[in-house]
């Protein structure tokens, strides 16, 4: 944006004096003319009114513009040019979500899953500078979008994901070994896995424990998320007449996700409802910051020239005026 600024502004005080020299001007010929009458036609009117009668008072206004515009000259007008230049460096983060049978339990509305789909795609779309993969995990575990900052397909990707697509049972282990594989040769200098399920692992050949050594090793922080309410919660069950909910306790061993948060530099979350899931995911946006720098830049450059150019001119007039003219007309 460009903006005129004075490199000596407080010499445009001195422009005061082109005011005050015309009041005395205007004082003076009011003196030496009883006749003296300021008329809608032009400045000054007089008994005997001549072209070199004018041509005075224009002498005089071209000296006193020339005035103004040196004063301008000398306050030295610049324009300056300013703009901002921003750097960011943002955080890789890998999603590891459950989609065990479990995850359809209604304690949360309309269901676990759903509900940790909601508010993992909110989370997305609040870091547009950070690259953002999914792993989904039950009884196996696979890798359903890759790093990326194409939020649109990673939102997409997200929705598709569905109770069943795999194996039922809760691998966390494997689901974690999954999510590290993703993200342990990311070149970025913060790399975070946020791991979401609802139960107590009990599948998959990879001891929890062990797949968060390896997150430690490459730096990897592990946020991990228990959702469930306490006590008792609607659970579906397939009978001969089809899913039925009954009411099951509700089991997440927070012991263990408390260890492979510790371990990591993590921290780990309960989340008993909507409402603490969608405060859980703000506090972990909170901690995980993308640096963003930004640098404003200006450019000055001088541009008294036309200012004056434009006295010159005028003070080139008005001496021509003044000894060729007035010269030959007295």
């Amino acid at each position: 944006m460009h903006n005129i600024v004075f490199e000596n502004g407080w010499f445009l005080w001195f422009g005061l004096t082109v005011p005050l020299l015309l009041a005395w001007y205007l004082y003076r010929q009011g003196r030496s003319h009883a006749a003296f009458k300021l008329s809608t036609a032009g400045f000054f009117s007089s008994e005997r009114r001549t072209f070199r009668h004018y041509l005075r008072h224009i002498l005089f206004a071209m000296r006193l513009t020339v005035l103004a515009l040196i004063i301008v000259v000398i306050a030295r007008p610049q324009s300056v040019d300013r703009w901002q230049s921003s750097t960011t460096e943002g955080i890789d983060i890998v999603m590891a979500l459950d989609v065990s049978g479990s995850m359809l339990a209604r304690d949360f509305s309309p269901d676990r899953l759903e509900a940790s789909k909601n508010v993992a795609t909110e989370f997305i779309s609040s870091r547009p500078y950070d690259r953002i993969g999914l792993t989904v995990f039950s009884g196996e575990s696979f890798t359903q979008c890759p790093l990326t900052t194409d939020h649109a397909v990673l939102i997409n990707l997200l929705r598709e994901v569905k109770s069943g697509i795999i194996e039922d049972g809760t691998a966390i282990g494997v689901g974690l070994a999954t999510a590290i594989n993703r993200i342990k040769d990311s070149d970025a200098l913060s790399k975070v896995i946020i791991l979401l399920t609802d139960g107590v692992n009990n599948r998959g050949s990879i001891d929890p424990m062990t797949a968060a050594e390896i997150a430690r090793t490459f730096g990897i922080r592990v946020y991990t998320i228990g959702v469930g309410s306490m006590g008792y919660a609607d659970y579906p069950v397939q009978t001969p007449f089809g899913i039925q909910y009954q009411k099951m306790q509700v089991e997440i061993d927070e012991k263990l996700l408390g260890q492979i948060a510790d371990l990591t530099g993590g921290m780990y979350f309960r989340a008993t409802d909507n409402t603490s899931l969608q405060r859980v995911y703000g506090e972990i946006d909170k901690l995980e910051k993308s640096k963003i720098e930004t640098r404003e830049h200006s450019k000055r450059e001088d541009v008294f020239m036309p200012w004056a150019l434009a006295a010159a001119i005028i003070l080139a007039c008005e001496l021509i005026l003044r000894y060729l003219l007035m010269k030959n007309m007295s």
